[in-house]
């Protein structure tokens, strides 16, 4: 499942779809708000882009790991500290590899999705350069 939506997601459905025969390992990564002072955040997307991005990337790592799932959830709209951004699910025989593809996928994301993120602090708001989200 690649997904981009304004809903939270229920990391434990995507966790329990990644089991099979096969897969030794479930590896997840969550991203979320923090609290470094701002007071929420605004993510907006290309859609259809991000989400061909999003599946190229899926893809980038199934053909480099020794992996049988990926899943990628990504939020969008305006979000609080605490609030989930992403969820990433690989599932594989063995967790190096897992974890690998895990940590690969969220540094391309963070490279070349078409997400951007804005800030909102008390003394106003602001577009953060560089990385993605």
């Amino acid at each position: 499942m690649i997904t981009i939506t304004e809903e939270d997601f229920n990391s434990g459905v995507l966790i329990d779809k990644a089991r099979d025969r096969q897969v030794g390992g479930i590896v997840t990564f969550t991203g979320i708000v923090r609290d470094d002072g701002i007071t929420a955040i605004d993510l907006e997307a290309y859609r259809e882009a991000a989400l061909q991005e999003l599946g190229a990337i899926r893809d980038e790592a199934l053909s480099r790991y020794d992996i049988r799932s990926v899943d990628i959830i990504h939020r969008i709209g305006t979000l609080a500290v605490g609030d989930h951004i992403v969820l990433i699910v690989v599932g594989s025989p063995h967790r190096k590899d897992a974890f690998r593809a895990c940590e690969y996928i969220i540094d391309r994301i963070k490279e070349t999705v078409p997400i951007w993120k804005k800030e909102y602090t008390a003394d106003g708001s602001r577009w953060v350069p560089g990385e993605h989200s």
